[in-house]
């Protein structure tokens, strides 16, 4: 009688061991329910309260918008170049009138070899719009005109234009610094001195035409469209 009373109270006790660490482990897991229920809710209410303050979205949409706009601007002038004769990368005299007057469209540009800021970006630029012309290319001529003719001499223009791997319809031209300050003035493009110089491309459909002038750096992508655009009108 005594084994059997001893025999249930073990069994009891058991019971009751399991029990209590059914308990505690429900306990805890209510616990981590509630703690992760309580960090979703806050979560949720401080995305509600950003979404409900004036403005909440307009800063990104404002970003996007001036992320999107052009870092160039845009006009389209009308300038009288000089009577002047200037040399190509051959050595070769080529008279100012017959590089503009190029029956097809024309991108000009000046820079200056020794450029160690802008006119590497510039003329990199028309190195790739190159490419994406595509056939295009053959309709198209290009025109780089130093500012710095004491430096730039024919020799140095060719260095330059295989280190940017230029093709057949690219023109390098150089001259007189009289020359080539007369020219820049007629675009309004003199600064008083090379290192003063800005970032401009000037873009002409065909003869006769005014030029659109596009004052700032773009990308190569951007500078197709906007003569695809031109050409087009």
């Amino acid at each position: 009688m005594t084994r059997r009373r001893e025999n249930r109270r073990d069994a009891q006790l058991k019971k009751e061991k399991t029990d209590d660490g059914s308990r505690v482990r429900a306990s805890w897991f209510a616990f981590r329910l509630c703690a992760l229920a309580s960090a979703l809710l806050a979560l949720w209410g401080a995305s509600e309260v950003r979404a409900q303050q004036p403005g909440a979205h307009q800063g990104h949409e404002q970003h996007a918008r001036e992320t999107a706009r052009p870092h160039y601007t845009r006009t389209v002038s009308s300038y009288t170049p000089p009577d002047v004769t200037l040399l190509d990368m051959n050595g070769t005299r080529v008279p100012l009138s017959s590089a503009l007057g190029y029956d097809g469209p024309v991108l000009l540009q000046f820079i200056f070899t020794t450029c160690p800021t802008i006119c590497p970006v510039m003329t990199g630029t028309l190195a790739a719009a190159q490419n994406k012309f595509g056939p295009e290319l053959e309709k198209i001529r290009l025109i780089s005109i130093s500012i710095d003719p004491e430096q730039d001499t024919p020799e140095r223009l060719q260095e330059y234009a295989r280190k940017f791997k230029a093709k057949g319809r690219w023109l390098f031209l150089t001259g007189k610094l009289d020359d080539i300050v007369a020219v820049q003035r007629a675009f309004d493009a003199y600064r008083g001195n090379k290192m003063r110089h800005e970032p401009i491309t000037f873009l002409r459909a065909s003869p006769g035409e005014n030029w659109l002038r596009l004052d700032g750096l773009m990308s190569a992508t951007e500078l197709v469209a906007e003569c695809r655009r031109l050409i087009a009108r």
